[in-house]
């Protein structure tokens, strides 16, 4: 009979019996721990948020669509807590095995070394200075950027190595890092938009529950304008048969705040967001689902969305030329410009990570 060895005290500290280690070191994926904002006026989702690291070894993405302001984007969160209904980069989140539904606003994904690799990405050799997009997919200005801050290190690296970036959001949350676009601008290195979708606070809290509100992205214009910050509006979506009769007052309230450019972006609805949108149209607004979804139909050659270059977020056919020249007549008249070219002549290496510069 085999004698049994005799029990020994488990090692300091060592308190999960029957594991292998009792160590825990946070895993690439570990989630996040963040407490939302103290009285903050955001309403706060009913499912709790969960950030999770996101381990990519490079943060720019290259594109070569036509119909994409700029070549090159960053992106330091995927997923957004924003929750907007229509928001066309939605899929993007099922590559992760995430939903392109309440997992794309509840479950983000935090490229924390965003910073670090943009650094990387610019002392290259062979880096050529060019517009890179803040973002172009999901709002770097969420909520959660507030607590994270990964955005305004991004900016850091941008104002060091004086880079053009062009900034778009929906938060007036941008407003907090006055301080770097202010060392941009004095370059010539940035551009901000914001986004506005609707004027109505009813209707831009069921449709962009966690976005900022139309009154304090309107005032954010007038801090960036007051400020000497080149600042735009981009009105996206328009949502024909929800939201296009408000194009001339969106248009005249964003000028009156200091808004010198504007743009449009038809809705788009790639994929399964189409199902979502038609749900939440249910749900909130069943009188005009039908006047909404045949409009689209009718800008999309019959399908709610056409991925085409040049269709997609302008749409073809009549009701298509109408909106363009609403828009087009009524910037005209206002006095939009055209955004400003920005400069990539005082752009200089940033210096290696953890050490300054002399001047």
């Amino acid at each position: 009979m085999a004698r049994s060895l005799p029990s020994l005290p488990p090692p300091s500290g060592r308190s999960r019996p029957g594991r292998g280690t009792p160590l825990n070191p946070a895993s690439r994926f570990d989630p996040l721990d963040v407490e939302p904002e103290p009285g903050s006026e955001v309403d706060q989702p009913s499912t709790a948020t969960r950030f999770f690291r996101d381990a990519s070894r490079s943060v720019l993405v290259h594109n070569d669509s036509p119909d994409v302001g700029a070549s090159v984007g960053l992106n330091p969160y995927r997923g957004c807590e924003h929750g907007c209904v229509y928001c066309f980069a939605r899929p993007n989140h099922e590559y992760l095995g995430f939903s392109a539904g309440l997992d794309f606003e509840s479950r983000i994904m935090v490229k924390h070394r965003a910073p670090e690799l943009l650094r990387e990405q610019l002392r290259r050799p062979g880096w050529t200075p060019r517009t890179i997009m803040l973002s172009g997919a999901t709002d770097p200005w969420q909520p959660v950027e507030r607590r994270l801050r990964v955005t305004r290190r991004c900016l850091e690296v941008f104002a060091e190595a004086r880079h053009p970036v062009g900034v778009i959001t929906k938060n007036d949350g941008v407003v907090r890092d006055l301080d770097l676009l202010l060392s941009l601008a004095e370059h010539d290195a940035v551009a901000v938009t914001l986004s506005i979708t609707t004027l109505r606070r009813d209707l831009q809290k069921v449709m962009e529950p966690r976005t900022s509100t139309p009154r304090a992205r309107l005032t954010a214009i007038r801090t960036l304008a007051e400020a000497g910050i080149p600042v735009g509006v981009n009105l996206a979506p328009v949502i024909p048969g929800l939201t296009d009769e408000e194009i001339p007052a969106i248009l005249e309230a964003a000028r009156e705040a200091g808004a010198q450019w504007a743009g449009y972006i038809l809705l788009r609805l790639p994929h399964g967001v189409s199902d979502l949108f038609e749900d939440w149209l249910q749900a909130w607004y069943p009188d005009r689902r039908d006047r909404v979804l045949n409009r689209l139909r009718e800008v999309y050659g019959g399908k709610l969305y056409d991925a085409t270059y040049g269709v997609r977020g302008r749409g073809r056919g009549v009701f298509a030329d109408q909106l363009r020249a609403l828009f087009r007549t009524t910037a005209s008249r206002l006095g939009y410009v055209p955004p400003p070219e920005l400069n990539t002549k005082a752009f200089r290496r940033p210096a290696p990570e953890g050490q300054l510069t002399l001047f």
